[in-house]
């Protein structure tokens, strides 16, 4: 935690997102204080959800306080899989809708925004029921804007024809909440979880996000989000480099 942030400022980033694994190994409070000190901002913690868990409730809860305790102003959740056992996907979304409505009322008084994160459909049965971001929309209708809206995550969305009508859906019902950027790159590792990109080293057509984006009036941060064990192995400052060097290049 203090080599990123000490490569944010040398770097002149000025805002971070931040994993909840990470900031509670470092501790929350002593997270936001680093954070804070060094004059960052947290554009939004990941990650709630997972309902088809048993403690759902009370684990995001706490998520809701944390994202509150670090300044975050959105909460990234991803819906989790179908329970064991069980091939009731239409049951399962039911389920994450009903879940988000419980939460409401809890992260609106906390001041935290939820972002719901559609999952490319590779993940539906073990990590995310939602799979496109038009279904994230459905979800997030019901409420204010807000208190729920969604996440446009390249790497998720990029094989969807669809993904441009609902971008600019998003926009007009002003639910763009977090912005993501990774790349789709081939072939996938074994357990596929850890097979993005940095910005530039893949297939997405990033910059066209960017502007479908941008064309809503969107003007919030844009967050790179890349698990990869070749990236993570590699010297935090060096990927920083490369990461804004990629962004330059494909997407701004």
């Amino acid at each position: 935690m203090e080599d990123l942030v000490a490569g944010c400022v040398d770097a002149g980033v000025t805002q971070v997102g931040l994993w909840r694994e990470e900031t509670q190994a470092y501790g929350v409070a002593k997270t936001s204080a680093l954070v804070r000190g060094a004059g960052l901002a947290v554009t939004s913690l990941c990650r709630g959800g997972f309902f088809n868990t048993p403690d759902w409730y009370d684990e995001n809860r706490r998520a809701i306080d944390e994202a509150a305790a670090l300044g975050a102003p959105v909460l990234v959740l991803v819906s989790g899989g179908l329970p064991e056992g069980s091939r009731d996907l239409d049951g399962a979304r039911a389920h994450v809708s009903d879940s988000i409505g419980e939460l409401v009322p809890y992260a609106l008084d906390a001041g935290v925004r939820l972002a719901i994160e559609p999952l490319h459909p590779m993940f539906c049965s073990d990590r995310c029921v939602v799979a496109s971001l038009g279904q994230a929309l459905d979800l997030a209708a019901p409420h204010p804007a807000e208190a729920v809206g969604v996440v446009v995550d390249t790497y998720h969305l990029w094989w969807d024809d669809q993904v441009w009508t609902q971008i600019d859906r998003a926009g007009r019902e002003g639910r763009i909440a977090c912005f993501q950027l990774a790349d789709w790159i081939t072939p996938l590792p074994e357990g596929v979880l850890l097979g993005r990109g940095l910005p530039g080293e893949g297939c997405v057509d990033l910059r066209r996000f960017r502007e479908a984006v941008d064309a809503t009036g969107f003007t919030g941060p844009i967050e790179v989000e890349v698990f990869h064990a070749g990236v993570w192995a590699r010297p935090g400052r060096e990927v920083l480099d490369a990461t804004l060097s990629g962004y330059l290049t494909a997407v701004g």
